[in-house]
């Protein structure tokens, strides 16, 4: 009596719908990370855009310069690449599968967290005080000091320090220690290799400033990528981001109002 072998029929591949939930692994995450970055630098640029398209003066490059350094433009700008962000992060983490609060970590930490990590910024800023008086060096970004003019004498000061310690901290950190980290840290980085690089990113980021100041803001990245592996809160960071952010501004703003 022979008997038939039976051999089981292959599977068909799983729809978008079946997959599993899972995270962007290196290469994903590092081109969905240039993806959110392009949407939130023409979120940006569109404010230029409107402001050269409604000036009744002819159009010089000289003029696209001065008005794309002004307090009120960079304000509008911050502002603006908040919500493009956030929709090329929703797209690509909708097609992960994972929920935009669980992917990004939008749950809160503890308090001890949070005293430790204010203590810990306080003694990064510091030091660097320290090293920055011991150089000689001014006590402020010459960016900064131009800014915060610019926009005082537009009548964009609160607006620029909303731009700066509450829209700026939340695009930046659910980019770079948000979506980024997550990503990275999954992959052959692990979260080591994820806190650098996302730090490293962070510091591309702000080209505006000097190679001094991109030794602190590393540090400081460090620092909150640290805080970001144990504590599982992006909110701690973006509430660190934020303080820094406005302890910066207050001191430059003493600074233009007493020098």
């Amino acid at each position: 009596m022979s008997t038939l072998e039976s051999n089981p029929s292959p599977q068909p591949p799983l729809s978008p719908d079946e997959r599993p939930p899972q995270p962007w692994k290196f290469v994903g995450t590092s081109l969905w990370g240039l993806v959110v970055f392009a949407a939130m630098f023409a979120g940006q640029l569109s404010v230029l855009v409107y402001f050269l398209i409604t000036d009744r003066a002819p159009f010089s490059f000289d003029e696209a310069k001065t008005l794309a350094g002004g307090g009120l433009t960079i304000s509008l700008s911050v502002v603006m690449g908040l919500p493009a962000a956030l929709l090329a992060l929703w797209i690509a983490i909708r097609l992960s599968r994972i929920p935009f609060a669980d992917y990004l970590a939008l749950r809160w930490t503890s308090w001890w967290y949070l005293l430790f990590g204010v203590v810990g910024l306080v003694v990064l800023v510091m030091g660097w005080e320290g090293v920055s008086y011991a150089m000689g060096r001014e006590a402020s970004a010459s960016f900064m000091v131009d800014v915060l003019k610019s926009a005082q004498a537009a009548g964009a000061l609160w607006l620029l320090i909303v731009a700066f310690c509450v829209v700026a901290p939340i695009t930046e950190e659910f980019l770079t220690r948000g979506f980024l980290y997550r990503g990275w840290s999954e992959s052959f980085l692990r979260p080591a290799g994820a806190i650098v690089l996302s730090s490293l990113v962070w510091t591309a980021m702000h080209l505006q400033y000097d190679r001094f100041f991109f030794g602190e803001i590393f540090s400081i990245g460090l620092l909150f990528g640290y805080l970001r592996y144990r504590s599982n809160s992006i909110w701690l960071t973006v509430i660190l981001h934020g303080l820094n952010n406005l302890a910066a501004t207050l001191q430059t703003l003493w600074l233009v109002n007493h020098t």
